[in-house]
């Protein structure tokens, strides 16, 4: 028994779509191909992986990862208190006696 091909939205070599030309790859062939997939990165920028038609994941290099990411020092948060309309309320801390121990010397 032969299967009737049906008209698709196929490419060239008769994928659906996936190329890894395009940046776009089928999970199957991500895993097959994983070392091209990564020089596809370094040459042609991010790469997206499909499974089962759904766009799933996307590779970027690790200097594009950390850029996007950014950097954690605190800036952020040092920014937003300094543009708080409440930034010059000075903030005392209530403290009270700490408990003393015995020490025997």
């Amino acid at each position: 028994m032969t299967r009737k091909s049906r008209p698709s939205k196929n490419t060239e070599d008769g994928r659906r779509g996936n190329h890894p030309r395009s940046g776009r790859w089928l999970l199957q062939d991500a895993k097959a191909r994983f070392s091209e997939l990564v020089r596809r990165v370094r040459t042609d920028g991010p790469q997206l992986v499909t499974v089962h038609g759904r766009e799933t994941v996307v590779v970027v290099s690790a200097e594009e990862f950390r850029r996007l990411k950014g950097n954690p020092t605190g800036k952020a948060l040092v920014e937003v208190m300094r543009a708080s309309p409440l930034r010059d309320v000075d903030i005392e801390p209530r403290r009270g006696p700490l408990p003393v121990r015995d020490v025997s010397l």
